[in-house]
This record gives C-alpha cells, sequence and structure tokens, in this order.
C-alpha cells in the first residue's frame, strides 16, 4: 500500500499557498533537478548519503538492524551492518527511481523483463488482487509493472497535503485509479470491474485486522482483510514481485507473476495468512535488502512475549 493523501479529484487547491506547504514548495526545484540527473550521478548521491542517513536516521536504523538480527539470525553482526546499509542505498536508489519513472520514464528502455505475465492474461471477466510486498522500488516497481498491464493501487495517505497532491498527479500517469486503504468500497468496485490492483499485505496493523502468523519464523500480525475483498468482488489473487539486478552500469528491472492462488481464500483465515506470508517471504528472498525492513513489521507480539525493539 504506497502513501498519499486522498484528493481524489486530484484538483490544486488554493490552501497549498498557506505558509504551512512552503517548506515543500521550496524543496520543488531541487526535486526536479534530482529528477533529471544522470543515473551514476542519481547512484553515486545515493552512495553518498547511506552513511549520514545510516549516522542520524538512528531510530530506522535500529529498526532496520532488529528485522535483519531475528530474520536472519545466521548473520554476523558485520554483515547485519553491511545489510542495514544496503537496505538504506536501496530505499535511496528508490527514491530516484521513483522520481526516473514518474518525470524520466524513458530511463527505463530496454532494461525491463517479465516472467508469467501469462497468468494475468489468462484471467477473464475477474479483478485480481496482485499480492506483493513494500518494495524500495516504490513507484519504479509500479511503473515497469504498468508497460504490461494495467494496474490499480492501494495507497496510505501522507500527512502533507500539498505533498499528496503532487505524488498524486505524479501517480495518475501510472495507475488508472488511486485507492486509499481506508476506501474498501472503491477496492471493491474496481475488482468487480475487473481491475488488476496492487495490494501489498505485509505491515503490522495490529490483531484488529488480521492474526499472528510466522513470517521469517517469527509470529507477526498479519492482515486478512484482502480474504474480504475477495470474497465480495469474486477477485482472484495474484502474487507480484519486482526486483533490480546489476549495478551502476548496467541495472535490469525484473518483474515476476506467479500462478493464480487456487482454492484462496479458504474457510482458516490463519491457514491463508501462513501461506500469504510464505510467499510473500520467499520473493523477498530473491533480493532480501530490497525489502523496506524500516517498518517495524513485529511490533505485535504474541501474548508473554517481550518486545523486538527498542523503545
Amino acid at each position: 500500500m504506497l502513501d498519499h493523501h486522498q484528493n481524489k479529484s486530484g484538483k490544486f487547491q488554493w490552501a497549498f499557498l498557506l505558509p504551512k506547504y512552503w517548506t515543500t514548495w521550496f524543496l520543488l526545484p531541487f526535486i526536479f533537478i534530482l529528477a533529471v540527473l544522470p543515473w551514476f550521478i542519481q547512484w553515486r548521491i545515493a552512495k553518498l548519503l547511506v552513511n549520514p542517513a545510516w549516522k542520524y536516521l538512528k531510530r530506522r536504523k535500529n529498526i532496520t538492524i532488529r528485522n535483519i538480527e531475528v530474520c536472519f539470525s545466521d548473520k554476523s553482526p558485520e554483515e547485519i551492518e553491511k545489510a542495514g546499509k544496503d537496505v538504506f542505498f536501496n530505499m535511496l536508489i528508490g527514491f530516484f527511481e521513483a522520481l526516473n519513472a514518474w518525470y524520466s520514464p524513458n530511463w527505463f528502455n530496454n532494461r525491463v523483463s517479465i516472467k508469467g505475465l501469462e497468468h494475468i492474461e489468462a484471467v477473464k471477466d475477474k479483478g485480481i488482487l496482485l499480492l506483493s510486498t513494500h518494495t524500495t522500488l516504490l513507484d519504479a516497481g509500479g511503473y515497469i509493472s504498468s508497460l504490461f498491464f494495467e494496474l490499480d493501487v492501494v495507497y496510505r495517505p501522507q500527512n502533507n497535503a500539498f505533498l499528496d497532491w503532487l505524488i498524486y498527479c505524479s501517480r495518475k500517469r501510472v495507475y488508472k485509479n488511486q485507492i486509499s486503504k481506508n476506501d474498501m468500497r472503491q477496492l471493491v468496485r474496481s475488482l468487480k470491474d475487473g481491475r488488476a490492483v496492487w495490494y501489498s499485505p505485509d505491515q503490522d496493523f495490529g490483531l484488529k485486522q488480521g492474526v499472528m502468523a510466522p513470517f521469517f519464523g517469527i509470529y507477526a500480525a498479519t492482515l486478512t482483510a484482502h480474504r474480504r475483498i475477495m470474497q465480495m468482488s469474486n477477485a482472484v489473487a495474484i502474487p507480484l514481485y519486482f526486483y533490480r539486478k546489476g549495478d551502476i552500469r548496467n541495472p535490469h528491472y525484473h518483474i515476476l507473476i506467479e500462478p493464480i492462488l487456487n482454492q484462496f481464500p479458504s474457510n482458516d483465515e490463519v491457514s491463508d495468512a501462513i501461506r500469504v506470508n510464505n510467499i510473500l517471504e520467499n520473493q523477498i528472498r530473491i533480493e532480501p535488502m530490497q525489502y523496506m525492513w524500516v517498518h517495524r513489521r513485529f511490533k505485535t507480539r504474541p501474548e508473554g512475549f517481550t518486545s523486538i525493539y527498542l523503545k
């Protein structure tokens, strides 16, 4: 679920000129400059910013380290720190990749491969819930997918309404519909209309919206809302994953589409949660440090278990 504000009309509001948005206005020229920089400069800027981000974003650093420690317990402290810095780099370069997707999409020409498109093309007269993860590719993943098939996206609103509007306008060229995570009616409607909707059920929203199920061997609060959405819309579920391979000289983007999940949802929500977590975990293991380990995936703990994260 991506982030932005519930500005469904996408219209400019005069309130965006208020002083509270002036900082965002000030940053806009710099963002557009970053968007048109050559790739090798974007890459080097991301590399340059890793150590300062690692030093000053202490809370995110600690969350990332703890996530990697518990999910990859075979790693040494040195390997964990390197992996954590890789996550930070992928987050930073992911920002540039999103800018490229919005403002310089031709950059991706001849840099994209897809596997499994036939699974989407085989679905007739039904909506498709694309089960995916919060990858650091962000909107670049959505854009490269849109080169092969139309898709909508589910997002979480931002607090800054002006920034939200900017993101909304930037994403319009990628997604036909941008659906708030709180607007389940629109989500069901899109699926009933036979749309493919990108949905990432991999964050911890507590047990009011999910059940406990293992994720990398650790019990985690796992969303189950998509089961009801699929039942209401008669949609099918198809796993979707995108990732980057290569280096500064030759980055290449891969889209992996897996077969339709048969007999899903079942009558057992815990079994379904385990099944989805296994799928997402297998996806993440392809490029583990391109996942957003900066989130508190294990915030909710089973009764009697201590917190994984520092207070």
